[in-house]
């Protein structure tokens, strides 16, 4: 049969779906069901249309009556297993919907579609399988969970434990498994009996945790070694300590399963009676044995509506997948609140539209003022670059995928690179980023195929880190000699960070040309200048580069000269890093980010810290996935690196005022700067 979503993907218009619940018809959720093929409306529906109530919710009465008078069909409604870095009533808005036209999924009174689905579909398709199985090492990987907004920094207790997971009062859920708070009583004498010596952890619920719904355990239900956990800690890292898990209907029973317990089930949720879990009140009709794969495949891939919260579109599990894994990140990253020092004014507002969402970004200077803020309010302290600043500061920088135009032309970035143990471009200590690079030997599967399809999709757009409107190779160009090479030597800003404290004897563009020609007397040199250097915005211009270059390439595009070349010489360019990424040879005259790892030909200053070996494939999950935050440059909100490549492939970016004035002046201000600490 025919789906919603289907005649939504057909271009046929979207089914009615009457509603008589206010929530339905907000913004979020109307978007979210006109996506998957509904079109909510109020009135009276004919034999033909569908009644849609939220799942057993005090109003869905009004539906049912509606729809048993009227004799349309009844859809109930929920939010997706997925749902938000915060609760519904904290505001998060749901990733996903589940649209059930059977039932509901954690009543098993009568069978829901999910229950069809996991009883009737094959789930024997090796593609499907596999997207399951990376589905569930990306969760826990990432730590996702159905709210994301716990704390990184809290401690989940000592492990060998047994956890019991408690739930909200009067939760439709719990009241479908029969569950009151005796019941929840009843599951806490049984895990005591069961594990006589263990300790005991009740968790709480994030709605509990927060003020919002009470729960079912109280203090003076404790015993000795029994504790009530309601830290903000992953289930994740809940679930790993633990030797037993207990639950009534919690989806957190779910995630155990997918953690590889056997949890001890005293409700009827969907997961139960599959062979996968302990059941005090088993579901007779469920006899199927499923394994956690093909379980999380009907429960996460095939039941759900995603909703893709970029595009406004539905889409699938893995896009969904993205777009959370983003957000999470940054509420995890920003959820103490930021004190910003060093950062220029242009800067300020994009800062405060990326990192301010939890907590407004406070500016303040100099640093050690910013210093004291951070400490007095428990903040984080976030620097630019390699300005001064106390040990323990979060150091930005611009990543690797940046905009379309330059950041000397005052163009804000799609991505940031945080680092808190150091400067990327700084070898004399280690950044988060070499860690993450030396980590990348040991990449999951589902990790390296994300890397390769995102490096693919970059190559396939053209894309480089500013993305600059650009011609191709000049014609004309000197053949390459018998014997010889073409080389491409990219000029770099002089005065800029990653040449002081990146670059070895080799320290200016003049030098760089001179021993590319030394090494290689018979091959055609092209000669790139740096974009902000052509753009009269920064120092590092070589008069006379014609008379050691075969070609000065002014206002080539990067991608096009990369295939021109047959190899790159740089001191610590970040075009050497999209070279490799190019498949061509790369020699390093300084120590950039990417030298060191056995991928490159380096000639400068070596960095004994690097032993790893990891191929290209590692080395761009690092430098792409890995350590960047990304933002859409349309709305400025924490994003995957798909969507901000796709913005800058399709030029969907911001328009910003021409500040053309301001940024030279800044790069003479900063000139000035770099004499004066000299």
């Amino acid at each position: 049969m025919r789906g919603p979503d289907q005649d939504a993907a057909a271009g046929r218009p979207p089914r009615r779906l009457f509603v008589f619940n206010g929530g339905l018809l907000r913004g979020p959720i109307r978007r979210r069901l006109r996506a998957a093929g509904y079109a909510p409306c109020l009135g009276l529906p004919g034999p033909d249309d569908l009644v849609g109530v939220w799942g057993a919710s005090p109003t869905a009465w009004r539906g049912e009556r509606v729809a048993a008078t009227r004799g349309a069909a009844l859809v109930r409604i929920e939010d997706a297993f997925l749902r938000s870095v915060r609760p519904g009533r904290a505001g998060g808005a749901p990733l996903g919907l589940l649209i059930d036209h059977s039932g509901v999924h954690f009543d098993a009174a009568v069978p829901s579609d999910l229950e069809a689905l996991l009883r009737d579909h094959p789930l024997d398709d090796t593609a499907l399988l596999d997207r399951a199985r990376a589905g569930i090492a990306r969760m826990q990987a990432a730590e996702l969970s159905k709210y994301a907004g716990f704390d990184p920094a809290a401690a989940p207790p000592a492990p060998g434990y047994v956890l019991v997971i408690d739930q909200t009062a009067s939760d439709a859920a719990v009241r479908a498994s029969g569950g009151d708070r005796n019941r929840f009583r009843e599951m806490l004498f049984t895990a005591r009996e069961a594990h006589p010596g263990a300790r005991i952890v009740v968790k709480t619920h994030p709605e509990t945790q927060q003020g919002f719904r009470p729960g079912h355990f109280r203090p003076d239900d404790l015993g000795p070694d029994m504790q009530l956990f309601d830290a903000p800690v992953s289930p994740w890292r809940l679930l790993e300590g633990a030797v037993a898990v207990y639950t009534l209907s919690s989806q957190m029973g779910f995630e155990a399963i997918l953690a590889g317990h056997r949890p001890v089930v005293f409700g009827q949720p969907f997961y139960a009676g599959w062979g996968l879990t302990q059941d005090e009140r088993p579901v007779a009709r469920r006899q199927r044995k499923l394994t956690r794969a093909q379980l999380f495949a009907a429960a996460m891939i095939l039941y759900p509506r995603w909703h893709d919260p970029f595009r406004d579109r539905a889409c699938a599990f893995e896009d969904a997948l993205d777009a959370f894994e983003a957000e999470a990140r940054a509420h995890r990253e920003d959820r103490a609140g930021w004190v910003a020092s060093g950062m220029r004014a242009w800067k300020r507002g994009h800062l405060q539209r990326g990192f301010g969402h939890v907590r407004p970004v406070v500016f303040a200077d100099p640093p050690g003022t910013a210093a004291a803020r951070a400490a007095r309010d428990g903040r984080r302290l976030m620097v630019w670059g390699d300005r001064p600043a106390p040990e323990g500061a979060v150091r930005v920088e611009d990543a690797f995928l940046r905009s379309r135009g330059l950041g000397a032309a005052l163009v804000p970035p799609a991505s940031l690179g945080l680092d808190d143990l150091g400067l990327h471009y700084d070898p004399a200590r280690e950044s988060r980023l070499e860690r993450l690079i030396a980590a990348s030997t040991a990449l999951q599967e589902h990790e390296r195929r994300r890397a390769e399809r995102l490096v693919a999709r970059l190559l396939a757009a053209g894309l480089t880190k500013y993305n600059l409107a650009g011609a191709g190779l000049p014609e004309g160009l000197p053949e390459r000699r018998p014997g010889g090479r073409r080389i491409l030597v990219p000029g770099q800003v002089e005065d800029d960070a990653a040449m002081r404290l990146g670059a070895g004897k080799v320290r200016s563009n003049l030098d760089l040309l001179r021993a590319a020609r030394a090494a290689h007397p018979d091959a055609v040199i092209l000669y790139k200048p740096h974009p902000d250097v052509e753009a009269g915005l920064r120092p590092g211009a070589v008069p006379g580069a014609d008379r050691i270059a075969d070609a000065v390439l002014q206002g080539t595009d990067p991608v096009a000269a990369i295939a021109g070349a047959d190899e790159v010489w740089t001191i610590t360019s970040g075009l050497g890093f999209e070279a490799l990424l190019r498949g061509k040879p790369v020699t390093c005259l300084g120590t950039p980010f990417y030298a060191g790892w056995g991928l490159t030909r380096d000639l400068g200053p070596p960095c004994p810290r690097r032993t790893a070996r990891p191929d290209i494939t590692g080395l761009a999950h690092a430098a792409l996935i890995g350590w960047p935050r990304y933002f859409d440059p349309l709305s400025g909100r924490p994003c995957p690196p798909e969507l901000a490549l796709e913005r800058l492939a399709e030029g969907r970016v911001r328009r910003v005022p021409s500040l053309r004035a301001l940024a030279k002046l800044q790069g003479v201000l900063a000139g000035y700067a770099a004499l004066w600490r000299r």
